[in-house]
């Protein structure tokens, strides 16, 4: 979705075109589709987790029903101690362990480079979409670089395909 700070809103939910499509492509190759997803503000009080999960509701639904396998979310602050903030894998072990999913054969896909670290540190292949604020990915850690999720989704349904 198209990033809005702090987003309390379900109204400001803005879902980028294509991607329910290219989200139903990876879920027909046979991936586990699951959200996985830093929210401070509701550590630092920005937002209630009622917002919160009205944000979610209206994201899983503007994206169709029985897509998404899951969503993860850590409200911790920067500079918190966190298990589950990323970069650390914590979401991304935690998600895997209850989903029976290997972390060998899996992809994290995000726009932030703090979403290419968190998928190196818990092992998975990690491609980096050029859409969110920082679209600069000239030192990114990520394996692959895509224009956006469709791209990405392609890429990863490319290499299942081989």
């Amino acid at each position: 979705m198209h990033d809005a700070d702090y987003c309390s809103d379900p109204r400001q939910v803005q879902i980028f075109p294509g991607i329910p499509e290219a989200l139903r492509r990876l879920k027909a190759a046979g991936f586990k589709l699951i959200i996985i997803t830093n929210q401070s503000g509701i550590g630092r009080g920005l937002i209630t987790m009622e917002q919160y999960r009205a944000v979610e509701e209206k994201v899983l639904h503007e994206l169709g029903p029985n897509l998404i396998e899951a969503t993860y979310f850590c409200p911790d602050v920067p500079g918190q101690h966190s298990n589950c903030r990323k970069p650390l894998p914590g979401m991304i072990l935690q998600a895997s362990q209850e989903h029976e999913i290997d972390r060998s054969s899996s992809f994290f896909i995000g726009d932030k480079e703090i979403d290419a670290e968190c998928g190196r540190n818990a092992g998975v292949r990690t491609i980096r979409v050029q859409t969110g604020f920082d679209s600069d990915t000239t030192d990114t850690v990520a394996d692959t670089v895509a224009r956006d999720l469709v791209a990405a989704a392609k890429i990863i349904v490319d290499l299942a395909n081989e």
